[in-house]
């Protein structure tokens, strides 16, 4: 039996690295041949993404009545009229200091760090069911409203592309890189002190542990 196992093995093995030799062959050879290059209007279409230092923002403009309008035909079915969230739907405005709280409420004015990231947002995904619908114009003009809503801005305000960057979100300076590595560094050492033991032993496994609790039917 042992013999027949062996064979298996090496037979198998032996077959494992003739199929990799024979995926790797054509491409240490060069090119497959497959595809072609994206076009210059390809990569302009896929690249929409809105960076925190405003690259890819297009060129607009939107004030907060006009974004109110736009909001209120587009977007207030499921966020509300103000922002407050109908049914079950995402809350957008409000929850200024909640983050610490036992009920934190996750809102563009109380957690998003940055602006970018609604316009990023906004322009891919929604109206729900109409994606990338909105022309720029519009994006602007719903998140002045936005803004407005969480009192960041007043309500002369106009959002476009060239004050962008000069609105700063409430929430911006709680977000940082993560520094984990130099920051917790000492909680990754050995910290038994007397009587540790020297290996650990699995002495029962969760199917046969019942762990379920007894409950008085």
């Amino acid at each position: 039996m042992s013999k027949s196992r062996d064979l298996i093995r090496a037979a198998c093995g032996a077959l494992f690295v003739a199929a990799i030799a024979m995926i790797a062959a054509p491409l240490a050879a060069g090119p497959l041949g497959l595809g072609r290059a994206a076009t210059a209007d390809e990569v302009a279409a896929w690249n929409t993404d809105i960076r925190p230092d405003g690259l890819g923002l297009p060129a607009g403009a939107g004030d907060v009545t006009t974004g109110e309008d736009v909001f209120a035909e587009k977007c207030a079915a499921c966020h509300g009229d103000f922002g407050e969230g109908a049914g079950r739907w995402p809350v957008l405005a409000g929850g200024r200091g909640t983050l610490a709280s036992a009920r934190p409420v996750k809102t563009v004015g109380s957690y998003w760090p940055y602006l970018s990231t609604a316009y990023d947002y906004i322009g891919r995904t929604m109206p729900f069911g109409e994606a990338e619908s909105l022309t720029p114009d519009e994006i602007y003009g719903i998140l002045a409203y936005i803004l407005w809503l969480n009192d960041i801005v007043d309500d002369e305000f106009e959002l476009s592309k060239e004050n962008f960057l000069s609105v700063r979100m409430p929430n911006e300076a709680n977000f940082f890189m993560d520094d984990r590595a130099a920051a917790e560094a000492q909680d990754f050492r050995e910290v038994c002190m007397t009587a540790c033991k020297t290996d650990v032993a699995i002495t029962m496994r969760a199917a046969v542990l019942d762990v379920t609790p007894d409950v008085e039917q």
